[in-house]
Parts: structure tokens; C-alpha cells; sequence
């Protein structure tokens, strides 16, 4: 079976400049001001067949690819920093910094372009000036990585039974997006709540300790900046040093069986009794290796579980 679906506009709700009231509260208006659009297209494959009276199999498989454009936008005029318009990218495409190493020491940051981040120096992410003109600003923002929604989403899996054993799984994945490691809520030492204001101390994550810049260990590409009892904002605007795939693709479930001949059990009264093993999120592949892709860019929070059980189906 297979779906393609196409160029399904949709007006964007945008909010425009509040006017104010002869009387009474002042409120922003709203109109559909925007465009955009999505296409894509979608199948699945079921797959039945009884080779033997003992030996059966079924198969499924299913595959989503789906894409959005936005084709009028509320935006400056950027025709002079045409990297910076909507127009066109995918409606979760993200923008940010391409950082290119962290900084060597304070004799590079002074070589450098300034960043207006506030306080940075050696340890800290060294951006590219994307437009040449010596400052690091919001001029120098690009589109960078997959949109975070992904692109395509897909799965597949089989039943099988050869006479009293049966075996089923089930994988589900993703691919063609991006997430961004969370440098506010998983910094060491400083932890803190939505709006960036520092709550309460984070533990110094292992690979964040085996791998971070510092004066004994001047690695310009070590996985962490320099550690600090506080939040770098330098470090934390979105940026490439952070950005990960966000693609995986996980053994979403799997159960194993078996039935005891039925002449084995008819004495005590049953039809079938079924011993079985399942299991669920037992397996990952996936680039990312800190934690589990599908929480993104906070691997703090409460982890996907695995669940195995053991157990018997009975019938009288």
C-alpha cells in the first residue's frame, strides 16, 4: 500500500504588533501572515504464508517520509545575509553557530573575532564569522543540522512458528534529524531551571570529566569546554559543537515461546500451556552513545526502560 501526499498548504498564525485601544487591555493581533507547505509519502508491506502445516511466517514493514517548506514568512529583509531567512527550510529547522574548536588559549582569543556572548575565554567554543566582518553575532547564524522532527520514521518486524516454538520482533526507527545536547541542564556544577538561571549543582558527568578542555589537556576538540562553577552563555547559544544525529534504530520488542505437546498435559486438565520470554527496548543502534537518543539533548531525565519478563499462558 502506498500514500503520497503533497503540497498541503497551511497558513502560519503569526502575531503582529500590538495596537493601542481607545480602551480597555492591549492585545497583539493575530492574522495568517505565513505560508508553508508539506509533502511526502508513506507505505506499508504485510507479508502471510503457511509453508508447511508446522512452519508459518508473517512479515510487516512500514516506511513515513515527510517534509514542510515555508514559502512566505514574517522576517526582516536578510538580502544581505540570505542564510538567515525561513523561507524555504523546513519548519523545524533549527539556526545557530558553526563552531569551529574551542579556544587554545587566551593568545587565540584575542587573534579571534569578537563573540558577543558575554564572558568567554580559552576552553570556550570558537565560532566562525560566517560573514567576515570580525564580530560574532546574530548576522552569523546559519541553518544547521536536520530539522528536529524526523524526516522519516519507519518499521518492520516478523512472526514466525515451526511447530510448538514461535519466535516474534519488532524494530522501529528514525532517521534524517538532529537534536542538540543540552549545555544548560547537563553542565557540570550548574544546573538550572527553563529561562537559564542556575537552580542547583549538577554532578560532573563521566565523559564529561575524561573529556574536557583544560590547562593540563589543551585539546581544541575535547567533547566538553572548560569546566566552571557556572553557565558559559558563549557555550550554551545553539551551535554545532553540541549538535548530534538524532537517527536510531531500536529493537522495539521481541518474545520467544514455547507450547508443551499437548499429549504432556491433557492429563492435568489443560489445552495449552505456553512457556515464553519477552522483551522491550532491549537493543539500540545508534550514533549518539551518552544516552539514549530518543530523550535528545537532556539525558538527566527519567531513561526509556527495558523490560524483560518471563512467564506461561495457560488454557483449560
Amino acid at each position: 500500500q502506498l500514500d503520497i501526499f503533497h503540497d498541503k498548504r497551511t497558513n502560519i498564525l503569526m502575531k503582529r504588533a500590538s495596537i493601542p485601544p481607545t480602551m480597555g487591555l492591549n492585545a497583539a493581533l493575530s492574522s495568517n501572515i505565513g505560508e508553508a507547505s508539506s509533502q511526502g509519502m508513506e507505505f506499508s508491506i504485510d507479508y502471510n504464508k503457511s509453508f508447511t502445516k508446522d512452519y508459518w511466517l508473517t512479515g510487516r514493514a512500514n516506511f513515513t517520509y515527510a517534509d514542510s517548506e515555508y514559502k512566505v514568512y514574517e522576517e526582516p529583509d536578510y538580502s544581505a545575509t540570505p542564510w538567515r531567512s525561513r523561507v524555504g527550510h523546513n519548519l523545524s529547522q533549527q539556526w545557530g553557530y558553526v563552531a569551529e574548536r574551542l579556544f587554545v588559549d587566551d593568545e587565540d582569543v584575542k587573534n579571534s573575532p569578537r563573540q558577543d556572548f558575554g564572558e568567554y575565554g580559552a576552553g570556550d567554543i570558537k565560532y566562525k564569522d560566517i560573514n567576515n566582518d570580525s564580530v560574532i553575532n546574530e548576522s552569523d547564524q546559519v541553518p544547521i543540522g536536520y530539522p528536529t522532527s524526523p524526516k522519516i520514521m519507519y518499521g518492520f518486524g516478523i512472526s514466525t512458528g515451526y511447530k510448538d516454538f514461535d519466535f516474534s520482533c519488532f524494530f522501529q526507527g528514525s532517521a534524517m534529524s538532529s537534536f542538540w545536547i543540552d549545555a544548560k541542564n547537563t553542565s557540570p556544577f550548574a544546573d538550572t531551571d527553563g529561562d537559564g538561571n542556575v537552580t542547583s549543582n549538577n554532578a560532573l558527568l563521566k565523559v564529561y570529566a575524561d573529556n574536557h578542555w583544560s590547562e593540563s589537556n589543551r585539546n581544541p576538540y575535547a567533547l566538553w569546554p572548560r569546566l566552571a562553577d557556572r553557565v558559559i552563555e558563549n557555550n550554551t547559544v545553539n551551535n554545532t559543537w553540541f549538535m548530534r544525529d538524532g537517527s536510531f534504530l531500536r529493537l522495539k520488542s521481541v518474545e520467544v515461546g514455547y507450547s508443551l505437546p499437548r499429549h504432556w498435559i491433557k492429563k492435568a486438565g489443560l489445552s495449552q500451556l505456553r512457556i515464553y520470554f519477552s522483551g522491550t527496548n532491549l537493543l539500540t543502534f545508534s550514533k549518539f552513545k551518552l544516552w539514549d537518543p530518543e530523550q535528545a539533548g537532556n539525558g538527566l531525565g527519567y531513561p526509556i526502560n527495558k523490560v524483560m519478563n518471563v512467564g506461561f499462558q495457560v488454557s483449560l
